[in-house]
C-alpha cells in the first residue's frame, strides 16, 4: 500500500480534502492544505517544469503553482467556475514549502477509514506506483491518495 493509511493511524481515519481533476477524484491529506483560493492571475516562469509553469501571489507570498493534469499525462481543461487553487504546504530537501495545486473542483473535507483503504493494482493504473500513497473508496467509487511530495519533487 506503499505506506499508507494501514502504517501511518492504525485505528483511526484521515481527513482528506476531496478535489477533482477532469473526471478523476482526488483525497488530498488535510494535513498538507493551508487554504482554498479562487484562481488567481499566474505568471509564467520560462525554463520551469512542465508541471509547475508558474507562480502566483498569494497574500504577498510568490508560490509555485502545479498543474497535477499535466504531471499525470491527463488533458488540459480551461478554468470553470468551479475551479479552484488549493495551497498546500510540503516538505522539499527538509524545508516547508508552499504550492498551489490547481483543481477543476473540490468537494469536501472528508474522513477516509481504515476499512475504505485498498491496495493499489499493480496493472492498469496510468501513474506512477511512487505518486499514489494509497487508494481509498468514497461515496461508491475509487480515489487516489496522491504522495504530493513525491509528486512535486
Amino acid at each position: 500500500m506503499n505506506g499508507g493509511l494501514a502504517g501511518e493511524q492504525q485505528s483511526s481515519a484521515m481527513q482528506v480534502v476531496m478535489i477533482g481533476l477532469g473526471e478523476e477524484k482526488f483525497a488530498l491529506d488535510a494535513g498538507l492544505v493551508r487554504e482554498i483560493i479562487d484562481p488567481v492571475p499566474v505568471t509564467q516562469v520560462a525554463g520551469a517544469r512542465a508541471f509547475v509553469p508558474s507562480v502566483i501571489n498569494v497574500r504577498g507570498n510568490v508560490i509555485p503553482l502545479a498543474d497535477l493534469r499535466i504531471r499525470f499525462g491527463m488533458p488540459q481543461l480551461d478554468n470553470s467556475a468551479d475551479t479552484r487553487i488549493v495551497v498546500i504546504e510540503i516538505e522539499i530537501d527538509n524545508e516547508p514549502v508552499l504550492v498551489g495545486v490547481t483543481a477543476d473542483k473540490v468537494y469536501e473535507v472528508t474522513e477516509i477509514s481504515q476499512a475504505d483503504v485498498q491496495q493499489t493494482p499493480r496493472v492498469g493504473m496510468h501513474w506512477k506506483p511512487e505518486f499514489i500513497r494509497f487508494i481509498a473508496k468514497w461515496r461508491e467509487e475509487f480515489v487516489i491518495v496522491p504522495n504530493m511530495e513525491r509528486i512535486l519533487n
